[in-house]
């Protein structure tokens, strides 16, 4: 299982410059990783064995009907679902197939591992996005000055000119960081509609059926997670017979990959939701710092507690929404002593405006 996730640790290791706030790496990092776990564990068969085991009583070889069912679906009957297993149905959704029964074909199993690892992808879009646009701006501006014993007193002099030089001319930064919060919140939005539509419209009231699963009465007690992804379901299979004539087969399958499926999607359930929450949050939050000085005067003095308020505030209220959001990547990223020394040398206004 080790060697399984061992591509995924690069991901747990903390960058070197710091250009994004939590709730962006909840995306790229976070999900990415939950998305590509799963869709890893889905096709690691011999951690959780055949995907599809089919039984009939006809001389059809096994491995053959396998394939055969595992490559044109499965179905369940739809009034099945509610019938007693033991009594009227072996299983939830098996039952004797007749005309004008209604079938639910279940095809999705075949793409679970492409679907994860193509919202994987696409949960990193925005990161690669912004990453190009930055272009490693605040690495080369922070160069050395991370350190409080590296500390290099013309490096800070020479950023403070550059800001000075610059100044009022990084809202175009904001303004694409908060295009891509943005893009976050509608991708994770569009995920869970091609996740609902994927899984038959089931996903959006999946976890809440899950929930309250516990609460029914045993009377009336089915799994929902059975229904989305069932693991015993029928196949038919046609062939010629000897004397010529078509033949039909009708086949029980058991689908042990679905007993993995139901807690991924039950997880990521649950897992979209909060990160929908969180996006919905950030972005109201980014609106606030857009608007209120004193927000981006609390964010700023929060990653740097050593620096004189008043000095900060003094900068902030000369500077743009943009230079104040380049300050606030600085100060995440350079030594607390060093920005300090950086927003005295922006306050004193005595800066020789040549780089």
């Amino acid at each position: 299982m080790e060697s399984l996730f061992s591509s995924l640790k690069t991901f747990f290791k903390r960058p070197p410059v710091i250009i994004d706030n939590l709730a962006f790496r909840l995306h790229y990092r976070g999900t990415f990783i939950v998305l590509v776990a799963c869709s890893l564990m889905v096709t690691s068969k011999q951690y959780f064995g055949d995907p599809i085991d089919c039984i009939s009583k006809d001389d059809i070889p096994n491995k053959l009907l396998d394939t055969y069912c595992w490559i044109h679906t499965t179905f369940s009957i739809e009034n099945a679902w509610k019938k007693t297993v033991g009594h009227e149905v072996p299983y939830p959704g098996v039952d004797k197939a007749t005309d004008g029964q209604k079938r639910v074909y279940h095809a999705y199993y075949q793409w679970v591992c492409f679907v994860l690892f193509f919202q994987a992808a696409f949960f990193y879009i925005p990161r690669f996005l912004w990453k190009a646009y930055e272009g490693g701006r605040v690495a080369k501006l922070t160069e050395n000055l991370n350190a409080p014993l590296g500390s290099d007193n013309k490096r800070i002099e020479l950023l403070a000119k550059y800001l000075k030089v610059y100044e009022k001319r990084h809202n175009h930064m904001f303004y694409f960081y908060s295009f891509m919060e943005i893009l976050n919140l509608v991708n994770v939005l569009v995920q869970m509609m091609i996740m609902n539509r994927f899984l038959g419209g089931e996903f959006t009231s999946y976890g809440w059926d899950v929930l309250q699963f516990t609460e029914w009465d045993w009377s009336v007690r089915y799994d929902p997670m059975i229904k989305v992804f069932p693991r015993l379901t029928k196949c038919t299979f046609h062939r010629y017979g000897s004397s010529g004539d078509v033949q039909k087969h009708d086949a029980m399958c058991i689908l042990p990959i679905n007993i993995l499926n139901e807690k991924i999607y039950v997880i990521l359930w649950f897992w979209f939701y909060m990160v929908a929450i969180i996006s919905a949050i950030t972005i109201i939050y980014r609106l606030t710092t857009l608007l209120f000085r004193q927000v981006r005067l609390s964010r700023t003095k929060a990653h740097c507690s050593i620096v004189d308020r008043n000095n900060l505030e003094t900068v902030l209220d000369r500077v743009s929404v943009g230079d104040w959001f380049l300050l606030d990547m600085l100060a995440r990223n350079m030594d607390a002593s060093c920005f300090n020394r950086l927003i005295e040398l922006l306050k004193g206004n005595n800066i020789n405006a040549k780089v």
